[in-house]
């Protein structure tokens, strides 16, 4: 066992985004590529002598050997110890809830999230904090500008770790501790809900599917629901993680996990439907007959979280992506308490959840999650869902139904128009910036203009601004339109259109979002002139 200096050289594109870095896998397997930026995290933390890590991914092709690679790196860079978990395997919530627990440095989770998995698919690496949340831009900022610098790296010459057995061995001067990747957060899981509950429910006869997707969160699942929660045995589906999920998208939507979709929406539907994503940190709910919106869902969960033992406190307030639908702020208003509105990507949510402003915050892109973790936690979600309805006894759209009629429903979509040029849509966007000034005051189809700008977002915690997030305007009575654009560059760009519009009137909660949307939508084309930009008569996704 020896630990060598391997010579490199900087390579380009090795910029981490807001989930770390996602590249093809076959470029993370590229010579020095994946050894290149483990380097970079090194030196963007300041080293890791002395430090202990969490290590762990979704199970999708290269995880195995990215995490050895990994392990021997941090052994010859003086890491004292990394808890892995067995066979490379760690949901991304169970990875932030094990750095949290067990008080170590931070951790490496090895995941492209919701992206195809194979040889020539998507693999990603991030690095999390010693919160158990997203590393900070500062940090990501200082792991990219050594991907520009570094000559070389340290990496042990040793046999692979047995990370198939649980228990502790040495890597040179290094301890590596692989423990079940399922336990810890199953018993997490049971402080925050009652058990009891959903046990006595399953046992009342109530059915419910969860597919896994052959992603991470199959073995979680099965243990947590069909052996803690005694759901019967095949309420998992496609639960065994697999290198490429299946040969599937591991995305939980409804074009993507279309099976179960169509089975609450058969005849032989289950009382209860949910699913997660490649790593485990999103969720799609479903009740029999009924899709629930990720924004629906976040409302739900707030106006009732306080039926669950964790939650039964109440809650310190309620966070949301920018783009995600106003239901929640409904719910936050009626029961008093902060609502905050930050741009896209869940490490905005970390120093709210740290400073304890809000206990809860979610996502319009499917994401959920709490102050038990730091990332958002796709089965905590469907945990929370199962035990609201063993305490109301209501049915999934018997629930949405009752939400609405208290608060009014948030009619919500996104448009995405993809691989529009480039210099089109940014000419698009600064013709919008330019209207912005004098869009107050005017009235469209969709109402009077309330307010229009660019939102920018000031961090009430450190106090760091952000601007550019998106283009929000904003109609009297609670209808709203957001632009964004992403993905700019040679191919094009994806121009985001999300359209809602707020409806109180009982006898107008139970319309098709796209009907109830209809003059939001020729309003967001007026305004902003799409078709003409684009050259799209419709858009190429609608969620």
């Amino acid at each position: 066992m020896e630990m060598i200096t391997v010579q490199t050289q900087p390579i380009e594109g090795q910029k981490p985004g807001t989930s770390g870095l996602r590249k093809k896998t076959k470029v993370f397997m590229g010579a020095h590529y994946l050894e290149n930026f483990v380097q970079a995290i090194w030196q963007g933390i300041d080293g890791a002598v002395g430090k202990s890590f969490v290590l762990g991914g979704d199970g999708r092709y290269f995880n195995e050997q990215a995490a050895q690679v990994i392990l021997r790196m941090a052994a010859a860079s003086g890491a004292t110890k990394v808890i892995v978990g067995q066979n490379a395997l760690l949901s991304t919530p169970a990875a932030s809830h094990l750095i949290r627990k067990r008080k170590t440095d931070g951790g490496i989770i090895m995941s492209a999230s919701h992206n195809p998995g194979g040889i020539d698919e998507d693999f990603g690496v991030k690095f999390n904090m010693a919160n158990g949340g997203p590393a900070p831009e500062d940090v990501t900022n200082r792991m990219f500008e050594a991907t520009k610098t570094l000559t070389s790296y340290d990496i042990l010459q040793a046999q692979d770790v047995d990370l198939s057995t649980v228990g502790s061995s040495k890597l040179g001067g290094m301890e590596v501790e692989v423990v079940d990747p399922v336990v810890d957060y199953a018993e997490l899981m049971e402080t925050l809900f009652d058990f009891g509950k959903i046990r006595h429910l399953f046992a009342g006869g109530f059915t419910m599917k969860f597919d896994a997707m052959h992603a991470v969160t199959g073995p979680y699942a099965t243990e947590i629901l069909e052996r803690h929660l005694g759901a019967p045995v095949g309420t998992v589906l496609n639960g065994d993680p697999k290198p490429d999920f299946g040969g599937g998208h591991p995305d939980p939507n409804p074009i993507w996990a279309k099976p179960l979709v169509d089975l609450v929406m058969g005849p032989d539907a289950p009382d209860f439907a949910a699913a997660s994503d490649g790593d485990g940190d999103r969720n799609m709910i479903l009740g029999r007959g009924v899709y629930v919106t990720p924004s629906d869902s976040l409302a739900v969960l707030a106006a009732r979280a306080h039926l669950a033992p964790g939650y039964a406190a109440g809650l310190a307030g309620v966070a949301r992506s920018m783009p995600t639908s106003r239901a929640v702020d409904r719910v936050a208003d009626a029961k008093g308490i902060a609502c905050f509105e930050t741009p896209t990507g869940w490490k905005f949510f970390g120093n709210l959840l740290d400073a304890g402003r809000v206990t809860l915050c979610g996502e319009e892109s499917a994401g959920t999650g709490s102050d038990h973790v730091r990332e958002k936690d796709g089965l905590w979600a469907v945990l929370l869902w199962l035990n609201i309805l063993a305490e109301t006894g209501l049915s999934v759209k018997d629930l949405l139904s009752d939400h609405w009629a208290t608060y009014g429903r948030n009619y919500y979509s996104r448009h995405d128009y993809e691989a529009v040029d480039a210099n089109r849509a940014e000419a698009m966007m600064e013709a919008l910036r330019a209207k912005l000034v004098d869009l107050p005051g005017q009235t469209f189809g969709a109402g009077m203009v309330e307010s229009a700008d660019e939102f920018a977002y000031d961090d009430p915690v450190d106090n760091s601004r952000s601007e550019g997030q998106g283009i929000r305007i904003v109609f009297a009575g609670g209808s709203r339109i957001v632009f964004r654009l992403s993905g700019t560059g040679t191919v094009g760009a994806t121009l985001r259109v999300y359209l809602e519009a707020y409806e109180s009137d009982p006898t107008k909660l139970q319309m098709e979002a796209e009907t109830a949307l209809s003059d939001i939508i020729a309003t967001a084309d007026k305004i902003a002139g799409i078709r003409a930009s684009t050259g799209r008569d419709a858009p190429d996704v609608k969620t």
